[in-house]
């Protein structure tokens, strides 16, 4: 629900986001394929042709192939929220470039029904000070996450499994991303470090 409202308040055609907040299907796009993810104490990268690069500290699904639940991890969607706020058709561009997607820092194994109330909370650093703290809880989500499942699934197969970012509940505004900021992300007991480096 924060997410929407930021997105609303950033976009030129805001209404387009209470109405993906109001629809029965959800707003899934594909972020990464595997080999261009981020690992914990990797670098993340921001886009130089934005001015307007914020982390997004998610809850992430580990799903097989057969559709369950086995765990979850921490994740970071770091996007660009000025090139997605011109039109919403550049979500591609604002969500998907080298560097976006840190995972990690492994996988809690577990039942998707264990997966509830888990605290989510977002450091960022810059020259070894805190410059921005914030914590929330995946209780506050809009989606159930057989919900996200069960249309991420619908009609596409994963023979390999997937890794299902479930959306930020963390928004820092009036806030960009600069090289060498720190981010570090938990979600319940994991952690991501990650520091940030120009594209």
């Amino acid at each position: 629900m924060r997410s929407r409202d930021a997105r609303k308040a950033e976009s030129n055609v805001a209404d387009i986001y209470q109405k993906v907040y109001e629809a029965e299907r959800p707003e899934i796009f594909s972020k990464s394929i595997g080999w261009r993810v981020s690992g914990n104490g990797m670098p993340i990268r921001i886009r130089k042709d934005s001015q307007w690069n914020v982390p997004e500290p998610e809850l992430v699904l580990v799903i097989n192939s057969r559709r369950e639940v086995v765990g979850y991890c921490a994740g970071n969607d770091v996007s660009s929220r000025d090139i997605e706020g011109k039109n919403p058709l550049y979500l591609p561009q604002a969500k998907i470039y080298n560097g976006s997607c840190a995972l990690g820092h492994g996988i809690l194994l577990c039942e998707g029904d264990e997966i509830k109330d888990i605290p989510i909370r977002l450091e960022i650093r810059r020259a070894n000070e805190a410059i921005f703290n914030g914590e929330a809880n995946t209780s506050i989500m809009k989606r159930t996450l057989p919900e996200l499942i069960e249309f991420l699934t619908r009609k596409l197969d994963f023979p390999q499994g997937v890794f299902l970012m479930t959306g930020t509940c963390l928004v820092p505004d009036d806030f960009t991303l600069q090289p060498d900021d720190v981010v570090m992300i938990q979600v319940g007991e994991l952690k991501i470090e990650n520091r940030v480096l120009g594209s």
